[in-house]
């Protein structure tokens, strides 16, 4: 079998994990790393594109009730501006 070096740079920690991970399965740091660049190349993808979807579910769930708590707003608003104009009239500090 032919091989290649392939080098990354990483952090203490994750190097320190990695270490760890690798000797508590009885497996090669390498053997470590190719595992997992093989099973996120062959799986990755889809579960962006599972997590994307489910996010865009998510926020069509979201984007009804979102309008509907602003158009109760938006009245609550309008009926207190009304009140305040009303007030405000009955004092003769504004007219209508």
């Amino acid at each position: 079998m032919q091989t290649e070096r392939v080098t990354f740079l990483t952090t203490p920690d994750q190097k320190a994990a990695l270490d760890a991970f690798a000797s508590s399965n009885g497996m090669s740091v390498g053997h470590v790393v190719r595992e997992a660049a093989n099973r996120y190349i062959s799986e990755g993808a889809g579960d962006d594109e599972a997590a994307l979807a489910a996010l865009i579910d998510e926020v069509n769930d979201a984007v009804p009730r979102m309008r509907a708590d602003l158009q109760q707003s938006i009245a609550a608003i309008r009926a207190a501006n009304a009140r305040v104009d009303a007030i405000l009239s009955d004092e003769g500090v504004r007219r209508l």
